[in-house]
């Protein structure tokens, strides 16, 4: 839970680095948020809930996505991969899940801090 308050702490700032860790555990609550905010609008009949969620988890998914490819030496614009439909996602994954690297342009390695 630490990861996903942390992760909203810093939900604009695009600078620096995010651990593995961080990340996934930030999309993990994220799943989790969304399954039961839909559950809740099924149940209410309603759709809204979810669509303002998802709308107030942009900003920080791709700050804390931007900050894990600073992670890995890439640069926060490999995102736009996400356009490119089954292609751009799994190349994603993959960048996303690949271990930090030590020192680089973007900052100290946070397993070191």
């Amino acid at each position: 839970m630490e990861y996903y308050i942390g992760a909203w702490k810093k939900f604009a700032e695009f600078n620096g680095r995010a651990r593995r860790k961080e990340f996934w555990m930030f999309l993990l609550f994220n799943f989790i948020v969304s399954i039961v905010l839909t559950l809740v609008d099924n149940m209410l009949g309603i759709m809204m809930l979810g669509s303002i969620y998802s709308l107030a988890v942009l900003i920080p998914s791709l700050a804390i996505g931007a900050r894990r490819l600073h992670d890995t030496g890439r640069s926060g614009w490999w995102q736009l991969l996400y356009l490119l439909p089954v292609i751009g996602f799994i190349v994603l994954i993959v960048f996303f899940v690949q271990d930090s690297h030590d020192e680089n342009d973007y900052g100290a390695n946070p397993k070191m801090a």
